[in-house]
């Protein structure tokens, strides 16, 4: 408590491994923002990004490309080898549509200054959970990520070279966040992606993926946001224990 905003970041660098920037997602950022995280930050930290709600708040995917530009422009390398997954972010009420969704993939490059781009996306709508779905990430090495502990739709299928997860599950009463209970299902399933496995409880909608180490991005969301940055402390702690 009681640091300059400054600092704040700064800080929690210094306790966390990596952290997703939520506010890409409702307005662009400049180069020289991104640059100055990534000199705040350790040599190793890494930033998630939300990609822009313009890109994917829209009835024809299709015809994103030009926002996807802009976002992509935006400033987005200044962070260089930092830049860790882009979250793409779907409304609830977007329906799987395979010929625009696949349109959608075809918008995201693979690389951009030299970096190599990894891209997600976060689907809320019952409809995505089709292997038809499962198969078309898998051909453009886009992950699916995990929405768990909430009200969404989960998909846990593995369709990438690495996982992404998002857990929204911590409560007020719980020092830690999670119960001991949660915090052990949550350490394994970590443990368990980046072995190429996949975790108990969390079944696939498609074929299992080939069984391969995998970098694991694990975020602690929404819920009691208060309890967040402990929760996600003690699974960084218990991951690497």
């Amino acid at each position: 408590d009681g640091l300059p905003q400054k600092r704040e970041l700064e800080y929690a660098a210094g306790k966390l491994s990596s952290i997703e920037i939520n506010g890409t997602y409702y307005g662009s950022q400049k180069p020289e923002s991104f640059a100055r995280w990534r000199e705040e930050t350790p040599e190793d930290f890494v930033f998630a990004l939300k990609g822009s709600r313009f890109c994917t708040n829209r009835r024809v995917l299709a015809e994103a490309g030009p926002s996807v530009e802009k976002f992509l422009t935006s400033g987005l390398t200044e962070l260089k080898h930092k830049l860790g997954p882009i979250n793409w972010q779907f409304m609830p009420t977007k329906q799987f549509d395979p010929a625009d969704f696949e349109a959608f993939l075809k918008l995201l490059p693979k690389e951009l200054d030299g970096i190599t781009l990894r891209h997600a996306v976060e689907v809320r709508h019952d409809s995505f959970r089709s292997p038809d779905f499962i198969a078309l990430l898998r051909g453009y090495g886009v992950a699916v990520i995990t929405s768990a502990d909430a009200d969404y739709t989960q998909i846990a299928d593995v369709t990438a070279p690495f996982v992404y997860a998002r857990i929204m599950g911590t409560k007020e009463a719980e020092p830690k966040g999670y119960s001991e209970a949660g915090l052990y299902r949550w350490t394994k399933a970590a443990q368990v992606w980046a072995k190429g496995g996949v975790p108990e409880g969390l079944e696939p909608v498609g074929p299992a993926a080939k069984a391969e180490k995998r970098d694991v991005f694990l975020y602690v969301i929404s819920g009691d946001k208060v309890r967040n940055p402990a929760a996600a402390m003690e699974l960084i702690a218990r991951t690497k224990g």
